[in-house]
């Protein structure tokens, strides 16, 4: 991870991007439920909130381990989320 303003910009456009996948699943799919589309994006608007105030945590021993769970953590529940998209 090169600094945390490249981490936040990852989290902002991985969870933005599948909130933008959300809305055009909504779009084609006008027919369908959309309550279990409205609570992925919830889901995912509540994954950023958490991933940024870690992020911003000051007291960290390791910054560089710190940083690198972030990002692991990032790309499990971006991966759980698609996953449920692909499931609607």
């Amino acid at each position: 991870m090169a600094n945390v303003r490249d981490l936040k910009k990852d989290i902002n456009y991985v969870l933005g991007d599948i909130i933008e996948a959300v809305y055009v699943w909504e779009l084609t799919n006008p027919d369908k439920e959309n309550k279990k589309a409205e609570g992925i994006i919830d889901e995912a608007i509540g994954t950023f909130d958490e991933l940024i105030v870690k992020v911003n945590e000051k007291k960290v021993d390791d910054k560089k381990k710190h940083f690198k769970a972030i990002n692991n953590e990032l790309e499990e529940r971006g991966r759980k989320l698609i996953e449920k998209i692909n499931a609607l």
